[in-house]
């Protein structure tokens, strides 16, 4: 019985050690800016986009980008213009917790809305998601510029099996 009761004890135990750690780093998370290595990627890959943009469109554009925790967790990012006409990307922050990888593709996926507006075309047809927004999308480099979105897909897409 003894036995059974140390093997009980060890369990708790370490459920409350994997609780706390949890708890912590996702405290730790939501309290402190991304990592330095994320905001690198992020830079890097920005960089890559607005090269692209460059040769295909003849324009240097460097809209800023801002991570927040302000938007609603169920968008990833999002591009707007101010009425100053600044545009600004917004990449949300919970999500690359989630998924660091799938949101180095949305920040394709906003720079092409950027562009978008740049051009002077805010159409409204399917959310922004026209066909001119998705020939600019994969122009740029961008893998998620699908212009109908399953919700199921995106979770697929965000599931990695290697």
């Amino acid at each position: 019985m003894k036995k059974v009761y140390n093997i009980f004890l060890l369990i708790t135990i370490i459920s409350i050690l994997g609780i706390v750690y949890i708890q912590y780093d996702t405290i730790t998370f939501k309290n402190n800016p991304l990592s330095e290595d994320i905001t690198t990627k992020i830079e890097q890959e920005s960089l890559k986009i607005r090269k692209k943009i460059f040769q295909i469109y003849g324009v240097n554009v460097n809209f800023p980008i801002e991570i927040t925790d302000k938007i609603p967790a169920n968008v990833y990012g999002l591009a707007t213009i101010t009425q100053t006409n600044q545009i600004i990307i917004f990449l949300n922050k919970k999500r690359f917790k989630e998924s660091e990888n799938y949101m180095y593709g949305v920040l394709a996926h906003e720079y092409a809305h950027a562009m978008m507006f740049y051009f002077g075309d805010f159409t409204k047809e399917n959310s922004g998601h026209s066909k001119k927004w998705q020939q600019i999308c994969y122009a740029i480099g961008g893998t998620k510029c699908e212009r109908f979105v399953d919700r199921h897909d995106i979770l697929i897409d965000k599931i990695s099996f290697n």
